[in-house]
């Protein structure tokens, strides 16, 4: 009986070895892989860009670019080159990457840009310089907050961030922050600790695209935080958040008022200037 159970243990654990080593090298955890197989590897100034063979991709110096704008927006420094990955087939970016979104920032801060995505820029439905910036600005605050803490930064004011880093409301199918203020104002509101939990499908919007609606929402979050509180003190408010995962805590000792007490003011301060404008 001991020789059989320690067969079957020892047939789980070459399982489990071969299942994690598939999962590094093909499976969802490919980004975190010290091992690249099936791409070319180009290392620029600031990021490592690694294209999969089979891909015509010409772009790599304007990922380089990139780099100095999000570290002088965020006034952070990156801790190491982010290694972003173009895909050329659709089945190896579902394969690898643990989202289905046209982008993705991993923990570790990589950042994955699927087929498609590219094939909606040459069509010029979005730009792949605001994308890039989106991700980067994800890539940066993961980097300086490490896999854990990353995983438990507020997901709300990661995409306000991203999202007002990157001037992206207005382009492609995000709204305008004028636009993003009347649905507000017309009662479309997601509630930020709502966000990316089972408690967000709750939330009926009426809005013409559901997502890029709610992150520029958080967007104008970050906009209203900024112009009352000052650039100073939200970017300490951000970077304090890489440290410490306990946001309304936080967000007390900085701004010397409460979290809750801060979205009823944003929401009372929308539809004023949305009554305002209507006069």
């Amino acid at each position: 009986m001991k020789r059989v159970i320690r067969f079957f243990l020892i047939l789980l654990t070459i399982f489990t070895i071969l299942f994690v080593v598939y999962s590094f090298l093909f499976g969802k955890l490919f980004p975190y892989s010290p091992i690249i197989i099936g791409f070319s590897e180009i290392e620029q100034e600031n990021t490592i860009v690694y294209i999969q063979k089979g891909h015509k991709f010409t772009e790599m110096s304007k990922i380089d670019s990139l780099i100095p704008l999000i570290e002088t927006f965020h006034e952070l420094e990156f801790l190491k080159k982010p290694r972003i990955f173009v895909f050329r087939d659709s089945e190896s970016y579902h394969q690898r990457s643990v989202s289905k979104a046209r982008f993705c920032a991993f923990y570790n801060g990589d950042v994955v840009i699927s087929p498609w995505a590219l094939q909606e820029v040459k069509r010029g439905e979005i730009d792949l310089e605001i994308y890039l910036r989106h991700e980067l600005s994800h890539s940066l605050l993961h980097q300086h907050s490490g896999i854990i803490r990353a995983s438990r930064y507020p997901a709300w004011l990661l995409e306000g961030i991203a999202v007002y880093s990157a001037n992206q409301m207005g382009t492609s199918w995000y709204p305008s922050k004028e636009q993003t203020y009347r649905y507000i104002a017309e009662g479309n509101y997601m509630p930020p600790d709502y966000f990316k939990t089972k408690k967000e499908d709750l939330i009926k919007l009426s809005v013409k695209d559901r997502n890029p609606f709610i992150y520029c929402e958080f967007a104008c979050m970050v906009d209203y935080l900024i112009k009352e509180e000052g650039r100073t003190n939200f970017l300490r408010y951000m970077k304090e958040l890489c440290k410490d995962r306990d946001q309304k805590k936080i967000f007390r000792e900085i701004f010397g008022d409460d979290y809750e007490t801060f979205l009823n003011d944003f929401k009372t301060f929308v539809k004023d200037c949305e009554t305002i404008n209507n006069r």
